[in-house]
């Protein structure tokens, strides 16, 4: 079976239902919180009518913990989760868990790091990464160059959330261009009228669909394929481990580990991510989420086994992301796959709104002159993105739909050093900075367009292969020395100069 199947009406009206439910509610939220808060409070009633550029992007920073949990969680438990992973797994077996390990090591990171950036952002009213860049070096070079980068490196990862809205409509049978027509318009709308308090809402909504889908394809489809037992050792014979000892083959571990490093570092570098961590009313807020956002780990590593149920099962597709609607089409009743579907859509959907909404941000307060820095100008430069990530789908040939997320990585990792290692007091200069942005942009991009972009690149380490290593990290590593080199040596100079004025 694939995309093009017979339409299932049951599955299709039962999806229309309860995805267009979301769509509504998200698209009027922003209206009906101006009417509540109208009565409360007429001088307040223009800002929560969305008529304020930081209550469109940020929400009004006024998001307590537990709306953060499922803003934070919705924003990176994505398309990502429920189709790239397990078609990944699907396709390679074992390798495709690097996504584990990665989401354990952020945590720390995001405990760590996050508090501090929303704090100094809290202080001085700064919205985006590129406005905090500014505020730590005054180089309005730099900030352009951070937030090109964050505006360059969401647009493949929105095009992943369209693939998974698409995927699920073809699932269903709708025919030829329209269920990507259908994918990119629904979140043009969602975005548009409802602004950050839309997946804010729906976030709820998405969580509790997705982990009913998951809850019932863990318990219900192992039991149809005899057991996890049975399935584990039907595995073995369907994707057979690379020998006794162990389940990755030796050419995989390291750009398995490699990977998960990298995309760990990146995780809350993104637009979309960052958007949700700023949106919080405090500190102590981000440090309760990064506690408690594991549990989402737990339903990753179950949806991942997906891909491994998929084979059992014998679902045969040559399109990797067909795989989970595959698998649900074949085991559950038509009204289930609808509900399924609608939550794999939703839990595409509003991620990308996040994800739209911090690259607008990034346009209008950092790129654009502030007189686009208003609702429609906002909202105008979410359209845009999302067309890039719509040209993103239609020419972008990656291999896997995993691969426009990792594409993403190995650029917005270059903004690490003056984002992350700019919280230090150390001082490294702009122009340090901004050379090791562009020499590991270059490098990055020049890799990934050697090797048909794939995310991994081939190096020379010793013994009898070159060994994979993650892109992202090897254009980072360069980025580092560049920083570092250009900084010394502007150091040195200063130093000679001081000495020069002080011997005349």
């Amino acid at each position: 079976m694939s995309g093009g199947a017979s339409t299932d009406m049951v599955a299709l009206i039962v999806f229309i239902l309860f995805f267009g439910v979301t769509i509504v509610a998200g698209s009027t939220v922003s209206r009906w919180r101006g009417r509540l808060s109208s009565n409360k409070a007429p001088e307040k009633a223009v800002q929560a009518d969305g008529h304020g550029a930081e209550d469109w992007g940020l929400g009004g920073r006024q998001f307590g913990a537990w709306i953060t949990w499922f803003l934070v969680g919705g924003d990176f438990y994505t398309a990502y989760t429920v189709i790239a992973v397990p078609a990944l797994v699907y396709a390679v077996g074992a390798y495709g868990f690097f996504a584990l390990p990665y989401t354990i090591i952020v945590y720390p990171f995001i405990f760590v790091v996050m508090p501090r950036l929303w704090d100094i952002a809290h202080k001085a009213g700064l919205g985006t990464a590129a406005d905090i860049v500014r505020a730590r070096f005054g180089s309005r070079t730099l900030e352009l160059a951070i937030a090109t980068s964050g505006l360059v490196a969401v647009m493949p990862y929105i095009a992943l959330q369209l693939i998974g809205i698409r995927t699920v409509i073809e699932a269903l049978g709708l025919p030829g261009d329209v269920p990507l027509v259908v994918a990119f318009v629904s979140l043009a709308a969602y975005t548009w009228f409802g602004g950050l308090h839309a997946p804010a809402l729906t976030a709820f909504i998405k969580d509790i669909m997705i982990y009913i889908a998951v809850i019932a394809a863990v318990t219900v489809i192992p039991l149809h394929l005899g057991g996890y037992g049975h399935m584990f050792e039907a595995m073995n014979t369907t994707l057979p481990p690379p020998d006794g000892e162990h389940v990755l083959k030796p050419a995989q571990m390291a750009p398995y580990a490699t990977l998960a490093l990298s995309s760990a570092l990146a995780a809350f570098l993104y637009p979309h991510t960052l958007t949700g961590i700023l949106a919080a009313k405090s500190a102590d807020t981000i440090r309760q989420n990064a506690v408690y956002l594991p549990i989402y780990t737990i339903v990753l590593g179950l949806i991942a086994m997906l891909g491994f149920m998929a084979h059992v099962a014998g679902v045969d597709t040559h399109s990797s992301s067909l795989v989970v609607p595959l698998l649900f089409q074949k085991i559950f009743p038509s009204w289930f796959v609808g509900f399924a579907f609608a939550a794999i859509a939703v839990g595409a959907l509003v991620p990308a709104a996040v994800m739209a909404i911090g690259a607008a941000n990034l346009l209008t307060h950092n790129i654009l002159p502030s007189r686009y820095d208003t609702v429609n100008g906002a909202r105008i430069a979410g359209l845009v993105v999302k067309l890039g990530a719509l040209f993103c789908v239609l020419f972008l040939n990656a291999q896997f739909a995993i691969d426009l997320q990792l594409l993403g990585g190995v650029i917005i990792l270059q903004t690490f050093p003056a984002l992350i290692m700019g919280l230090f007091k150390i001082r490294y200069s702009s122009v340090g900075m901004l050379a090791g942005w562009v020499i590991g942009t270059l490098v990055g991009l020049g890799l990934c367009w050697m090797d048909g972009l794939k995310p991994v690149h081939a190096v020379p380490l010793g013994g009898d292969a070159p060994t994979l290593i993650s892109t992202g990290l090897i254009a980072l590593i360069v980025n580092l020395l560049v920083v570092g080199v250009v900084t010394l040596a502007g150091q040195l100079a200063a130093g000679r100069s001081g000495s020069a004025a002080v011997t005349k």
